[in-house]
């Protein structure tokens, strides 16, 4: 026997997953993950039995439903689904897969049309922040085309604006978690911060590279890969994330000069694979960084504008350039995140029923 659970496979921003609402799935959480990781075909590098993509970007899922939360229109739970493990995590923000949650709570009736552009207030459960998504809806109904381009995603498509509404230390507790700009781990400046994403900044030069190496050549480098895992597990604890072995936070981002007219250059490991371009709220806490006196990417960063206000940042990463929009206020020895904004686009691209052994959801 096997059991049919309803489900959409979308593209947000530069990931794909799978969009459940709520009562589709266990309400217990050990069998709600059990079910997510065959549903997926974890663990297993191919995800051969399963509807995951065999990648980080592509083994992602979003769990939709009305919320309590005064001020918000849905609640919006993000899981990412180990690809080799059996390990499912709650203890991120995905903010590309937060691209089609908008889109997805309208088409299944959780938001109502408001207009040629409906606001849906999202309440992302991970962390308890709010996000303002702007989802295109002409003539009453949610719209995929349009002529918004993103880096790391052929083609076009309708642009989605999202504005984060308090997302500084949302995970971590502070923006700057450790307290400082600058902190020294094994003999390396880093710095970090939490600006919807806990990232640990660190310069591309010190580990001898030139920040423009391939995803794939950075893949491919073991030394290098073992050598920064040891800084993330040691940072942990210092970011209030205690042990971070089996956690997919921090993530750890090179910064370099920028080589393409933006601000910074990126190559962020997410924490294990290395990302092809940059996570949404990775690069809104990269971003940040950049206009932070003294810290590791304000060192690199092209702009010296650190001035109080709206700043337009362009973050280089593998495969084109990362957007964000701020609005900051700079204080003697301090940083006040006012508001952060940016540009995504998704897909709807499948929907109906994903299907597992019935022995899974019943345990039996």
């Amino acid at each position: 026997m096997q059991t049919a659970i309803p489900t959409t496979l979308m593209r947000g921003g530069t990931s794909k997953g799978l969009y459940f609402h709520k009562n589709a799935l266990p309400a217990e959480a050990e069998i709600r993950n059990r079910v997510l990781l065959r549903i997926m075909g974890s663990p297993d590098m191919r995800q051969i039995d399963g509807v995951g993509g065999a990648h980080p970007l592509t083994s992602k899922v979003a769990i939709i439903s009305p919320t309590m939360r005064e001020g918000a229109d849905i609640d919006y739970l993000f899981l990412q689904v180990t690809v080799d493990k059996a390990q499912v995590s709650d203890n991120q923000n995905c903010g590309n897969i937060l691209a089609g949650v908008g889109p997805w709570a309208i088409e299944n009736g959780l938001v109502d049309v408001s207009g040629a552009t409906t606001p849906v207030r999202i309440h992302m459960v991970n962390t308890g922040s709010i996000a303002m998504a702007h989802i295109p809806t002409p003539n009453g109904f949610v719209t995929y085309e349009g002529d918004a381009r993103i880096d790391g995603v052929p083609g076009t498509a309708a642009p989605i604006l999202i504005d984060f509404l308090d997302v500084a230390g949302a995970t971590c507790g502070a923006l700057l978690p450790t307290g400082n700009v600058i902190d020294k781990i094994n003999g390396l400046d880093v710095t970090c911060i939490d600006n919807g994403m806990p990232v640990v900044v660190l310069r591309a030069c010190d580990f001898g590279l030139s920040g423009k190496e391939t995803a794939e050549e950075l893949e491919n480098n073991t030394m290098l890969k073992q050598r920064i895992e040891k800084i993330r597990l040691a940072l942990g604890p210092r970011m209030n994330l205690g042990d971070v072995s089996q956690k997919t936070v921090p993530k750890m981002t090179l910064i370099s000069p920028p080589t393409r007219g933006g601000v910074i250059n990126t190559r962020s490991f997410i924490p294990h694979r290395v990302h092809e371009a940059i996570g949404v709220l990775g690069a809104v806490s990269v971003a940040t960084a950049c206009v932070l006196p003294g810290s590791v990417a304000a060192s690199a960063a092209k702009t010296k504008n650190t001035s109080s206000g709206a700043h337009r940042l362009d973050v280089e990463h593998p495969t084109g350039f990362f957007t964000v929009n701020m609005d900051i206020e700079l204080g003697s020895g301090d940083i006040k995140i006012k508001h952060s904004a940016l540009l995504r686009t998704a897909r709807k691209l499948m929907g109906g029923d994903v299907y597992i052994p019935s022995h899974i959801w019943s345990g039996k």
